[in-house]
């Protein structure tokens, strides 16, 4: 296991412990903000896993212009930076443009590059100059291995503070699929990887503009990311998925993450063993 990076968590982790990274997938107010960290708060302490609270403070990368991208940038920030202080845990959030990353630095502890954009030269630096941990997803379009550069972009910027997170490889038009060979192999580039459960399941490109999801799976993502050495896994959560304002479709449920994580951290007990 690489060594996750130490401004994270107050106290090394465990290494028989995997990471969570969880949340909605969107800043959508203050109190429904506060709520989900609230639950996923007290999960975390009661199985002793380290936690990283997650959503974006603004969405992007939509299919239609009438799609729903945030509440204003600032105060989505805010938001983040509230819950880091009421619960005492690190937060992370996307990043689109190489322009945000000192805005965005300011009030979170990682900032996560999104796929589509893990080639992108001046975002990777911009990122890698804040001095924060980066996270770095894999473009659904590359094999696990062209993420040696984006590795290499951060740290030859001045930053070895770096994660590396599957969410699934293009398989066709409207469907991805998870390759597990890509956790071990991205280990070999000597920083922690996680494995996203929940965009890993996302259908694409559907006729309507709105992406789709296969929520039912996320549960075996999981457990065979567990069972292949994952470093953290990255769960999109929501306490009323099909009323949620970005990714509804393939999000958790909030009352299914603790009987999930159970049955990981048991998986985890077990592989660790070995």
């Amino acid at each position: 296991m690489a060594k996750i990076p130490a401004q994270l968590f107050a106290q090394t982790p465990d290494p028989s412990k995997f990471f969570l990274m969880a949340g909605p997938c969107v800043v959508e107010g203050e109190a429904i903000a506060m709520q989900i960290a609230e639950r996923i708060v007290a999960t975390c302490a009661e199985l002793n896993i380290p936690l990283v609270f997650k959503a974006s403070y603004r969405k992007a990368n939509r299919s239609r212009l009438d799609s729903f991208t945030g509440i204003g940038d600032v105060e989505a920030l805010e938001i983040l930076q509230k819950v880091k202080k009421a619960f005492n845990v690190p937060v992370v959030t996307d990043i689109h443009a190489a322009d945000e990353a000192a805005l965005a630095a300011k009030y979170v502890d990682v900032l996560q590059i999104p796929a589509f954009l893990c080639r992108q030269t001046d975002i990777l630096i911009a990122a890698a100059q804040t001095g924060k941990v980066v996270n770095v997803k894999k473009g659904q379009f590359l094999s696990p291995e062209s993420m040696q550069f984006a590795v290499d972009k951060i740290k030859q910027s001045g930053n070895d503070n770096v994660l590396l997170t599957d969410r699934g490889t293009m398989f066709g038009y409207h469907d991805l699929i998870v390759d597990y060979r890509a956790i071990p192999i991205m280990q070999k580039l000597d920083v922690p990887v996680v494995l996203d459960c929940t965009h890993s399941l996302q259908q694409p490109n559907q006729a309507s503009g709105v992406t789709g999801g296969n929520p039912e799976m996320i549960a075996t993502i999981a457990k065979a990311g567990i069972a292949v050495g994952a470093d953290g896994l990255f769960i999109e959560t929501h306490p009323d998925p099909a009323h949620a304002k970005s990714d509804g479709a393939n999000m958790l449920h909030l009352d299914n993450l603790e009987p999930l994580l159970k049955q990981l951290c048991a998986i985890r007990e077990v592989v660790y063993g070995w």
